[in-house]
């Protein structure tokens, strides 16, 4: 990326980049596992400084954004259910729907939790081109 060139919003949210500068890493570890080291995240980003805990409590809002997702990923797999299964609900069609919705809830939920901090913050901060440390 050139230094002119502002980079894809986007592209930083599902990287999980800082939403500042678009380079700092918003989590301790990439990957979601172990699961106890989840949610740790650095006190300030390692490239321009911004504190991610913009005060105290902040990360309590995160709760509506990861219900509003789980919501959606119930709503995508009612979708997608219904279009492999079929749209007629037999027997017990609905026993098999809720079994499936409740898995992939509990394998995409430390995606969305992840995600969701993500979001969140992207809303209170903007991206700043001249980033010092």
């Amino acid at each position: 990326m050139l230094n002119n060139e502002k980079p894809n919003r986007f592209i930083s949210m599902l990287k999980m980049k800082c939403p500042n500068c678009h380079r700092g890493g918003m989590f301790t570890n990439k990957s979601v596992f172990p699961i106890t080291k989840l949610m740790d995240m650095p006190e300030k980003c390692s490239h321009c400084g911004l504190k991610f805990e913009i005060e105290t409590g902040f990360w309590f809002g995160t709760g509506y954004v990861s219900y509003a997702l789980s919501v959606a990923t119930i709503f995508i797999s009612a979708i997608i259910f219904s279009l492999t299964y079929g749209f007629t609900w037999r027997d017990n069609s609905i026993f098999i729907f809720i079994g499936v919705m409740i898995s992939s809830l509990v394998i995409l939920q430390p995606w969305i939790m992840r995600l969701s901090r993500v979001l969140y913050i992207y809303v209170f901060v903007k991206y700043n081109s001249v980033v010092s440390k």
